[in-house]
This record gives structure tokens, C-alpha cells and sequence, in this order.
């Protein structure tokens, strides 16, 4: 990790990096090994915030913990692939985010271009016919996708990545271009926000099972049980 930090400021030309992202959690090295790392990296200077991708959130909520009880710097910011085709984050990722105040930069936003309606189209792509994006249900989310823009009068892209940034935490979606005309595409979902309507639909056409414990907690048996019926006149913030 050293190495690859002063191989990438000699690369870049500069002294620091703003954000530096550990990618890929290796289930190898210790927790507490690698947060000592970091918090040495930002406390020398040469780095001045830490990030980490694709890790599962029980490891990020236990190096966080750690970086805390020791007085280290902790990661200010998390990635994972997070969409209207993927929203199993929503389990234990997006909340555990919310909850350490992390930062959120989801990627595959328009699910490798799937969410634009270029396969309903009969376009050829990278994403591969046995790919799970390309499945019935996911065409289904995809058509969707197409309508919701087409009454906006807005592209399908734009509003893929705009419902990954309708939640009450920080949502920094990361997008990817081959052309300048995608950027630029990309960049208009800045310019609305999606009606409460079109957000319902959306949801509705792609949501998931949380699981166990989350569908077992929020039944209504547990909460008449748990708050002897007073559930309903909660104002909980947390919820």
C-alpha cells in the first residue's frame, strides 16, 4: 500500500492525494492492519482522506470502530455497484453508510448502459445476453426506466442516475463516458428531480426482499410486541 501511494504521487506530480480508495477487500490482511496503515498515510499528509469499495459491510462498520476507539482516521466514504438492478445495498450497505455518515459513490447506475433501453431496442452492448442485466425482469425495470423519461421529457440515463441519488444521505453518483455526448447526457440528470409519482414506480417495479432480519424486525407482530402498540406514534429519526 506504501508503495503504490508514492508510486501514484511521483506518477501524478503532486504531494497528496484528496481521496485515497482501498478497493477490493482482500479478506487476508487484519482489520487493524490496514487502518493503521491509512491513518499513517493522512497523518503524514500524503493522503488526506480514505475510502473503501466493494467490502462488505460488517468489515467497514468493524474498521471504522477500530479507527475510532484508537484515535485513527476512519473512512469518510464508501463505493459499490448500487442501481435500479441492484439494490440489494439497501440491505445492510446504504443504512450502515448512513448511520457512520459515509459518503456514498455508487457505480453501475445505468447497469452498463441497460437501464437506457439500448438492448429493449435490439442494440448491441458489452453487457452479455446471459447477463442478469439483460434479464426478463430486468427489461421489465428497464421499460420503465424508458417511460418514466419519455413523460419527463428527459433521457432513460438521466433518470437511472437520478433515482440512485433520491435517498436522505449524502449519494455522489460515479459515471462513466465514451463519448463527450455521454457526459454531457449524464451530467443533465442535474438538472431535475424526479416527481414523487415516478419515484414510486420506480421502486415498485424493482424492489427486492430486504431479508431476514429486516422483513422479521419492521413485521408488524414484532413492533406490536416490541412497543406494545405504540409503534405508529413514534417519531423516530432512526427509522
Amino acid at each position: 500500500m506504501m508503495r503504490s501511494v508514492a508510486s501514484s504521487l511521483k506518477r501524478l506530480n503532486t504531494e497528496y492525494i484528496d481521496l485515497l480508495w482501498v478497493h477490493l477487500w482482500d479478506n487476508t490482511t487484519p482489520t487493524e492492519e490496514v487502518m493503521r496503515g491509512l491513518d499513517d498515510l493522512v497523518t503524514r499528509g500524503i493522503v488526506h482522506y480514505i475510502g473503501i469499495s466493494d467490502t462488505p459491510a460488517w468489515i467497514v462498520s468493524q474498521a471504522n470502530t477500530i479507527a475510532d476507539f484508537r484515535g485513527w482516521n476512519a473512512f469518510a466514504a464508501i463505493q459499490f455497484e448500487y442501481s435500479l438492478l441492484q439494490r440489494t445495498p439497501e440491505r445492510d450497505l446504504l443504512p450502515m453508510a448512513k448511520a457512520l455518515d459515509l459518503a456514498v459513490t455508487p457505480w453501475g447506475a445505468i447497469g452498463g448502459g441497460a437501464l437506457t433501453g439500448k438492448y429493449l431496442r435490439g442494440e448491441t452492448g458489452r453487457v452479455p445476453d446471459h447477463s442478469i442485466r439483460r434479464s426478463e425482469h430486468a427489461g421489465t425495470i428497464a421499460q420503465a426506466v424508458v417511460d418514466v423519461a419519455a413523460e419527463l421529457g428527459v433521457t432513460p440515463a438521466q433518470v437511472a442516475i437520478n433515482w440512485t441519488r433520491h435517498r436522505n444521505q449524502v449519494m455522489i453518483p460515479i459515471i462513466g463516458a465514451s463519448k463527450e455526448k455521454q457526459l454531457i447526457d449524464s451530467l443533465g440528470c442535474l438538472d431535475f428531480r424526479l416527481p414523487e409519482e415516478a419515484l414510486q414506480r420506480l421502486h415498485e417495479v424493482s424492489k427486492i426482499e430486504l431479508g431476514f432480519p429486516h422483513e422479521f424486525l419492521k413485521s408488524d407482530g414484532v413492533k406490536e410486541e416490541a412497543f406494545g402498540g405504540l409503534y405508529e406514534s413514534l417519531d423516530n429519526h432512526r427509522g
